[in-house]
C-alpha cells in the first residue's frame, strides 16, 4: 500500500506542481514550449503507469465503508453525466485546451458543453473519481481514483489562473460568461443552455457511456452486476 501512496503523491505533485507553477515557464524558456509539452507528457505518462501498477500491485485493502445497493446506483446515474462532459468535450471549441488559446476570441459565451462548464473533460474526471470511490469503498481505490480526482479537480482552477495571467482582457470577458463549477454560470443567468448544440454531444456520450456499460468487465475486470 506505500508503494501506491507514493504513486498516487508522484502523480499529483508532477502533474500539478510542473505546468501549473512558475517551473512551467522556467522550462518553456529553456528547452522551448514543444519539447516541454514533450517532456511533460513523458512525465505524465510514467507516474499514470506507475499509479495503475501500484494499484494492481497492492494487495486488497480493508473497506472505509461497504458499498450499498443506493451508492451502485448512485454511481451508475452520475457516469452517463461523466461521459456526456467527456466526450461533449470533444466536441465543442474550448480555449482552455492546449494551443487553443487562438479560439477565445470566437468561442464568444461558449459552445455546448462549455456554456456548462469551461473544463468539460476536467469535470468528466471528477466525476469517475467520485462514481469509483463511492462504488468500491476500499483504501486501495480511494489513492487511485482520488489521485485522478484531485489532479482534474485542483487542475482546473489552476488553469484558469494560467489563462488569466497569460490572457488579459479576452480572458476576463470568456470568464465572467462562464463557469467552472458545472452550471453555476447558468443558474446566475451569465450563460444559457441552447438545446441545438447539446444534442449531439448528448447522444455520443450517452452512446459511449452504453459501451462502458457493455465493455466495462472485459476493460477492467471488474463486472457491474
Amino acid at each position: 500500500m506505500g508503494t501506491l501512496v507514493l504513486a498516487g503523491l508522484l502523480f499529483v505533485v508532477t502533474h500539478l506542481g510542473i505546468s501549473s507553477t512558475a517551473l512551467r515557464g522556467w522550462l518553456v524558456d529553456r528547452v522551448g514550449r514543444g519539447a516541454y509539452l514533450g517532456l511533460y507528457s513523458l512525465i505524465a505518462a510514467i507516474t499514470l503507469g506507475f499509479l495503475v501498477l501500484a494499484y494492481n500491485g497492492a494487495p486488497p485493502a480493508e473497506l472505509l465503508w461497504v458499498p450499498s445497493q443506493g451508492l451502485r446506483w448512485t454511481a451508475l446515474v452520475l457516469m452517463p453525466f461523466a461521459m456526456i462532459f467527456m466526450l461533449g468535450g470533444f466536441l465543442a471549441p474550448n480555449p482552455t485546451g492546449v494551443g487553443m488559446e487562438g479560439k477565445l476570441t470566437s468561442v464568444g459565451d461558449g459552445v455546448g458543453m462549455t456554456r456548462i462548464t469551461r473544463h468539460p473533460l476536467q469535470w468528466s474526471f471528477v466525476l469517475w473519481a467520485i462514481v469509483h470511490v463511492l462504488a468500491n469503498g476500499d483504501l486501495r481505490s480511494f489513492v487511485l481514483f482520488g489521485s485522478l480526482g484531485t489532479v482534474s479537480l485542483l487542475g482546473s482552477f489552476l488553469m484558469d489562473r494560467k489563462k488569466a495571467a497569460t490572457l488579459g482582457e479576452d480572458w476576463a470577458r470568456y470568464a465572467a460568461a462562464t463557469s467552472n463549477l458545472p452550471f453555476a454560470a447558468v443558474a446566475t443567468g451569465r450563460n444559457r443552455l441552447v438545446a441545438s448544440e447539446l444534442v449531439v454531444p448528448v447522444l455520443v456520450g450517452l452512446v459511449g457511456y452504453g459501451l462502458v456499460l457493455w465493455g466495462h468487465e472485459w476493460l477492467s475486470g471488474v463486472p457491474l452486476f
